[in-house]
């Protein structure tokens, strides 16, 4: 896979997604927090699948992994 989630990106969905799963583990928001996990996921790989699709790369220099 070829990384098309760039360095602010990839920090804007680590910190949403575990905020997400932070709320949805005590309570404050429902079960849709739980949906934290794809963005925090996406952050971590620095590969996003509608990206892909769409042809969209916010990272400067894209490597093969």
């Amino acid at each position: 896979m070829t990384r098309n989630v760039g360095g602010i990106d990839r920090v804007l969905r680590i910190v949403l997604g575990l905020v997400l799963i932070a709320l949805a583990a005590t309570g404050t928001v429902g079960l849709w927090g739980w949906i934290g996990v794809v963005p925090l996921a996406t952050g971590l790989i620095g590969w996003c699948p509608p990206y892909a699709i769409f042809g969209i790369n916010t990272c400067k220099a894209p490597q093969d992994q």
